[in-house]
């Protein structure tokens, strides 16, 4: 096992109670103006704004520093097409046959069905996949640790990163998303955690009129 250097903390930076208020604050109403989009833009976006929200996802922690994770970022319309007519067949299943009728009650209100043109629209898909191990040079396997945990913290700043640079996305989660490894020759060893849409919100966009739980109910102060 490498032993590992240890360095002096020098990218900290402290702040006063005041600034640290303002920043708090001033991070909520940046955050809370997120919403999730099912209607995209066709419009561009540029590379290098999704490499850097990329950048900025693989700075997460994560188990013993494994950094168990990988983002397949797809921009050709006819791979688009076939993660699109892969996903519409696992939604077909879960709408007609899979899902409960307590879970198809609790999507009427969104009108969520099949159908993912979005999948097609939007200029860039990014699969999201767990890995439970790695394989160095000689093929022996490097297990990993928190796999899920590690990489669920990555999206969340990936998905947050994109909405910072004025992006809009879609957690997609078609289920099971096995098809993903195919599409996107992906190896064995890694398992789809998520399917994000990235791009401009299209014109005239709506979305649900909901509201998130209030601090009371999501916290407790013991």
């Amino acid at each position: 096992m490498q032993e590992t250097n240890f360095i002096p903390l020098e990218t900290y930076q402290e702040y006063s109670e005041e600034e640290m208020k303002q920043r708090a604050s001033d991070f909520y109403e940046l955050v809370k103006r997120r919403r999730t989009v099912r209607e995209f833009s066709d419009r561009p976006v540029p590379r290098e704004v999704i490499e850097k929200c990329l950048l900025a996802a693989g700075t997460a922690p994560n188990g013993a520093n494994k950094q168990p994770w990988h983002f397949a970022v797809v921009s050709n319309p006819e791979i688009k097409k076939k993660i699109r007519e892969g996903a519409e067949e696992e939604e077909h299943e879960f709408y007609n046959r899979r899902a409960p009728e307590d879970w198809l009650e609790d999507l009427k209100p969104f009108g969520t069905d099949e159908h993912k043109p979005f999948l097609e629209k939007a200029p860039y898909l990014i699969g999201i996949f767990s890995q439970k191990y790695s394989l160095d040079e000689d093929g022996e396997k490097d297990k990993h640790y928190y796999v899920k945990e590690s990489v669920g913290i990555a999206t969340g700043i990936l998905i947050t990163a994109l909405h910072n640079a004025g992006l809009a996305t879609l957690t997609h989660t078609p289920s099971p998303m096995g098809f993903l490894n195919e599409i996107l020759e992906r190896p064995s060893h890694e398992k789809p955690f998520l399917l994000l849409v990235v791009g401009y919100p299209d014109e005239n966009v709506e979305v649900p009129d909901i509201t998130k739980k209030s601090l009371d109910v999501i916290a407790s102060y013991i």
